[in-house]
C-alpha cells in the first residue's frame, strides 16, 4: 500500500511525486505509517526570545514541545536505515548577552533520552550574509560578533543509516588537480604518517564534502559583504539565495538553479501573498537528499513552510510529503512547481 494512500486527508496540492497537506503537524504525523519515511528533512521553528510570525516556541518550553510531540513519532515513521536532519538556529538569553543552550539540550535529549536517536554527524551551515543580531549586543554595544552559523544535526535510528558521500562530491581545487597530475613527495612525515608514491593519485571525480556548509577560505569576504550590502537595498531576500550559490563555488552544496525560487517570490508579490520569513536555501536540503536517499525514496518535511524541501525532492526524483499549518504559505508554495513537468492540482 502506498504511503500516500494511507493518509486520509485530502492534499492542499499535489504533483506526480508528492503531496502537500494543510495540517497541524502534531496531528498529521500520527497518520503516517510506521517505517515508511527515508528522510525527515526539516527546519522547525526555532526557540527565540521574541515571537515570530511563523510560530516559534518559547525557549523555556521548546525542548518539551519538541520531544513530547515529535521525537517518538519521528522515530516511529523512519525506516530502520532512515535519517532525521534538523536545521536549528541558536538564540541569546532574554536581555542578556549570553547564549542559550536549548539546541544542544535538545540534541542531548534526542540522543540520550527515551527516543534514543544516534548523532550520525553534526553539520554547520555558514551564512556570512546573515543579518547582525541581537542589535543591542552586536551593533550598539559592540560586545558580540555576528552569528553566522546554524547547527544542523544528522540523526539516525541505527549506527548505519543509508548514506553515500560519492553523491555529494565537490569539485577539486586547483591544488588538488595539480597533485593528481604531478604526484606528491613520498616519504615519512613528522607526524609519523607515511605518504606513498601513489598517495592522492586516484581521481574520484571530486573531493569529499565537508561538514561545514558554505565555507570557502579563498573567498574575499570583505568584497562579499560589500556586495551583499549594496544589494540589500534592492531586494535582500531574493539576492541572498542567488549570491550564496554564485560565490561559494568550492566546498559548498550547489543548487541546480534558482529560477523557481525567484518565481516563488515574484508570484507571492504579484498576488499579495506573504512569503515565508524563514526559508532555508535550496542547497541545504539538496545536499542531504542526495547524500542520504536514492531516487523514489520518500522525503518528509513536517514544517513545510514554502516547500523548499519538496521542490528540491521533486527535482531529484524523490517522493515527498509536506505538512504546513499556515494556508498562505502553501498557497504561495504552489508556484514553486508551475514550471516543472509534473502537472499540479489544487484543492
Amino acid at each position: 500500500m502506498s504511503i500516500f494512500n494511507s493518509i486520509p486527508n485530502k492534499p492542499y496540492f499535489e504533483t506526480n511525486l508528492g503531496k502537500a497537506y494543510l495540517a497541524d503537524t502534531i496531528e498529521f504525523i500520527k497518520m503516517i505509517p510506521d517505517e515508511s519515511i527515508d528522510l525527515i528533512m526539516t527546519s522547525p521553528p526555532f526557540a527565540l526570545v521574541r515571537k515570530k510570525s511563523y510560530g516559534n516556541e518559547d525557549e523555556k518550553e521548546y525542548i518539551n514541545w519538541f520531544i513530547n510531540n515529535f521525537a517518538f513519532e519521528f522515530k516511529r515513521i523512519l525506516k530502520p536505515n532512515g535519517s532525521l536532519v534538523i536545521d536549528i538556529g541558536g538564540a541569546y538569553k532574554p536581555k542578556r548577552p549570553v547564549r542559550s543552550l536549548y539546541h544542544f539540550e535538545l540534541l542531548a535529549e534526542l540522543c540520550n533520552g527515551p527516543s534514543s536517536f544516534n548523532l550520525a554527524q553534526e553539520f554547520y551551515w555558514y551564512n556570512p550574509a546573515k543579518l547582525p543580531s541581537p542589535i543591542q549586543w552586536v551593533n550598539i554595544e559592540k560586545i558580540r560578533v555576528k552569528d553566522s552559523v546554524n547547527p544542523v544535526w544528522w540523526l539516525s535510528k541505527t549506527d548505519n543509516p543509508k548514506a553515500n558521500n560519492k553523491n555529494v562530491l565537490v569539485p577539486y581545487k586547483a591544488s588538488m588537480k595539480r597533485l593528481l597530475k604531478n604526484g606528491y613527495n613520498s616519504g615519512k612525515r613528522p607526524s609519523q604518517h607515511v605518504v606513498s608514491e601513489t598517495s592522492w593519485q586516484k581521481d574520484n571525480g571530486g573531493a569529499i564534502s565537508q561538514n561545514l556548509i558554505g565555507y570557502n577560505t579563498e573567498l574575499d569576504f570583505a568584497k562579499y559583504i560589500d556586495d551583499v550590502y549594496k544589494e540589500y537595498l534592492e531586494g535582500f531576500e531574493s539576492y541572498l539565495e542567488k549570491k550564496f550559490i554564485e560565490d561559494f563555488s568550492d566546498n559548498v552544496l550547489e543548487i541546480a538553479n534558482t529560477s523557481s525560487s525567484d518565481r516563488y517570490l515574484k508570484a507571492c508579490k504579484e498576488i499579495g501573498l506573504k512569503t515565508h520569513p524563514a526559508r532555508f536555501p535550496h542547497e541545504l536540503p539538496e545536499f542531504f537528499i542526495k547524500f542520504l536517499t536514492d531516487e523514489n525514496d520518500v522525503v518528509f518535511d513536517p514544517f513545510g513552510g514554502s516547500c523548499v524541501t519538496a521542490e528540491v525532492a521533486e527535482k531529484l526524483n524523490r517522493r515527498w510529503i509536506v505538512s504546513e499549518i499556515t494556508e498562505e504559505y502553501l498557497e504561495g508554495a504552489k508556484y514553486r512547481f508551475f514550471n516543472l513537468e509534473n502537472d499540479i492540482s489544487s484543492s
